[in-house]
């Protein structure tokens, strides 16, 4: 490895450390879908998201319930101390596209329609507020 990468190697793993995230791979769930539930919590404290997706009617949103609570304990585990009501806040919630599995459907008179079976990546970013 050269010294140039090195180096940008070890500022982004610095750059890492002050922030708190947790990523959730291949969901098999539309990533439409996902944007839905993302948009509801994007931007809040975070147990007031916690709120918000437990009663949520979307299948979603218990995936994005379990991601939130990754990112509380990446954020206890990284400070060594438990967040306070109010001080910790989703910054960013991303949802983009992942792999899509193509199936078949048979269709009348000898055809066939392609099926697409959509799955997606969703990294949450919180933030503390000072």
């Amino acid at each position: 490895m050269g010294a140039r990468k090195r180096n940008t190697a070890e500022a982004l793993k610095e750059s890492k450390k002050s922030q708190y995230f947790a990523k959730l791979n291949n969901c098999p769930t539309s990533p439409r879908k996902m944007r839905l539930v993302a948009d509801l919590v994007r931007g809040m404290e975070v147990y007031k998201a916690l709120g918000v997706l437990e009663f949520s009617n979307k299948e979603a949103a218990s995936k994005v319930v379990k991601l939130l609570k990754s990112a509380i304990h990446n954020y206890e585990t990284k400070t060594g101390e438990a967040p306070e009501s109010g001080e910790l806040f989703v910054s960013k919630i991303a949802v983009d596209s992942a792999r899509m599995l193509k199936r078949i459907q048979p269709a009348p008179q000898g055809r066939a329609h392609r099926i697409r079976k959509r799955s997606n990546h969703v990294t949450l970013f919180l933030e503390k507020v000072n």
